[in-house]
């Protein structure tokens, strides 16, 4: 070797050493592939050159020297499958006369391409100048390598510590949403947690129940809204549509700047929408974005729904107390004893239904001859039923005693009730008065079910009288005629719970059946005929959901 040579190689050496201390002092992707570039293009006076590297398959220009704009923008998309036989890519290089072109290798992978131009001298590259190329690239390929796997360490640790934080957002979100009570409260942190977070200025939030849909909060004009939703079946979006799949289907929505969509759901049932519109920053919604909204969503709509619940929860508690409240105004009202008397045998049977109506009936002492049945059904459920008749036994105990006829009686209770009703409410009402002297039984029917007189198995209907009561004030006044009673005769009073009570198969008990079963037992005493009327509707309609009060008033001329 002589001693030219000797002096080249240990010049080559020496920035060798100086170039591998240099390129691996930093991990900074950018500084290396500045350095490794700048360094081949002053070893061989190369005015241009680019290093490429490979990013999933595809080679992309991360650095460049002396080459304009245009020819960046002009480098073919490449795999490493193509550099050595593709027409495209040769072309280019000799189009732009990149003459030297070597690989960049780590772990048999190639990363990456260094490409230079031809020398300012026009020197040919030698084999020599190839083989200290590859060299310097041999270096530069594990610092490289390294920066580009911190790189992507950083960018997994940005989506990790991103994630992190939107968790704990969530978690916090998840405390803050239990503690509201107002649907609008809900609406409006959920609104403020997506614009901190994605800096949205145009949004909206909207329910749907039953094919209505509500605006609960939106920065889109209202109405323009409403009319684009319209037509759409909220139910029917079962994941996040992006700007393209709104401008393919939702063109409405589309004129609205509506970037993104994305569904409430509750147990796989779409219970509203979350519309954005552009973010300020201009950058689109990504996956991990999509992700957190709808699990923003998932909270709101979960908290929306346990308002509604422990809403429904409330009022069904008011509800139950309103029908105990009716219970027990309904218990007290009723005779918690029957009068004897010589003449007559007396009884009685009454059980409400789940729903409390308005069943009453009431056997009233006059003197020792004489006292008045009574009996009726208050239209509705309810304490609303549950007062009607106690207004209706108060006016009854005044003027049952008031010594006035029934006829005269009957018009005053109807005006009466008439005046304090509203809402279609009304009474049918029966009563009478029965003589334990002389046997008779004069009487007065308002529309309600005729009682029935057995006598010598024949059946006579007590329906005369006049108008239901609560309807409009008398205007004919009311009939009521007096019947002489005799020994063995069976009235029996009752209300359309018996003759309506249902089976199975959804048929009634009837008149029919009622009438038939009363001729048979008529012979028994008022409480053995009470008791087999009684247990004949209960075995017709067992099984099913009692739906309205039972009430039965038996008397029996002894």
């Amino acid at each position: 070797m002589s001693d030219v040579e000797s002096v080249k190689l240990k010049r080559n050496l020496t920035a060798l050493v100086d170039f591998s201390r240099i390129i691996n002092s930093s991990l900074d992707l950018r500084f290396i592939l500045n350095n490794l570039l700048l360094t081949c293009m002053g070893k061989f006076f190369a005015p241009r050159g680019l290093i490429a590297l490979n990013v999933d398959g595809v080679f992309y220009v991360r650095s460049s020297k002396g080459v304009n704009e245009n020819v960046l923008e002009l480098f073919p998309e490449i795999t490493t499958d193509d550099i050595n036989n593709h027409n495209g890519f040769n072309r280019y290089l000799s189009d732009n006369k990149f003459i030297a072109v070597e690989t960049i290798s780590s772990s048999n992978e190639i990363i990456g391409l260094v490409c230079l131009g031809e020398k300012l001298n026009k020197i040919p590259y030698t084999e020599d100048d190839l083989e200290f190329l590859r060299t310097i690239i041999n270096i530069s390929a594990s610092a490289i390598q390294n920066s580009i796997v911190l790189n992507e360490l950083k960018k997994v640790n940005r989506v990790l510590d991103t994630r992190v934080h939107r968790l704990n957002s969530l978690f916090e979100l998840s405390k803050e949403f239990s503690l509201l009570s107002e649907n609008a409260g809900v609406a409006k942190l959920l609104v403020y947690s997506v614009i901190g977070q994605f800096l949205v200025s145009r949004f909206a939030v909207v329910l749907s129940s039953n094919g209505v849909n509500r605006v609960l909060e939106t920065k889109f004009p209202e109405p323009d809204l409403l009319e684009a939703l319209a037509d759409l079946d909220i139910q029917t979006i079962e994941t996040s549509l992006n700007k393209k799949e709104i401008a393919g289907s939702y063109s409405k929505l589309e004129r609205l700047k509506i970037e993104l969509i994305v569904p409430m759901q509750l147990q796989g049932e779409t219970k509203g929408l979350i519309l954005l519109g552009k973010r300020v920053n201009n950058s689109e919604y990504t996956e991990d974005d999509i992700e957190f909204i709808y699990s923003v969503g998932s909270l709101a709509i979960i908290s929306l729904e346990n308002r509604r619940l422990f809403s429904e929860a409330l009022e069904k508690q008011k509800m139950e107390e309103e029908l105990e409240i009716a219970r027990d105004i309904q218990n007290n009202l009723l005779p918690h004893s029957l009068p004897k008397y010589p003449s007559f045998d007396i009884a009685a049977y009454n059980i409400a239904s789940r729903q409390v109506g308005g069943d009453f009936y009431d056997v009233i002492s006059l003197d020792d001859k004489s006292f008045c049945v009574a009996i009726a059904d208050v239209s509705g459920k309810g304490v609303p039923a549950a007062l009607l008749t106690a207004n209706l036994q108060a006016f009854l105990k005044i003027l049952c005693k008031s010594g006035m006829f029934l006829s005269e009686a009957t018009s005053i209770i109807n005006d009466l009730i008439t005046e304090n009703t509203m809402d279609g409410k009304f009474i049918t009402f029966f009563w009478g008065v029965l003589n334990d002297s002389d046997l008779s039984m004069n009487y007065v029917n308002a529309g309600h079910n005729p009682p029935l007189l057995i006598r010598n198995k024949q059946i006579i209907k007590l329906d005369k009288g006049g108008i239901i009561l609560g309807v409009m004030k008398t205007f004919v006044p009311y009939e009521s005629p007096t019947i002489s009673l005799e020994k063995d005769d069976l009235i029996v009073l009752f209300t359309d719970g018996i003759t309506e009570a249902m089976n199975k198969q959804g048929e009634e008990y009837s008149d029919e059946k009622l009438e038939e079963l009363v001729l048979k037992y008529s012979g028994l005493n008022a409480s053995e005929v009470c008791e087999i009327i009684k247990n004949s509707v209960q075995d017709h309609a067992t099984g099913t959901v009692q739906s309205d009060d039972i009430t039965l008033l038996i008397v029996k001329v002894k």
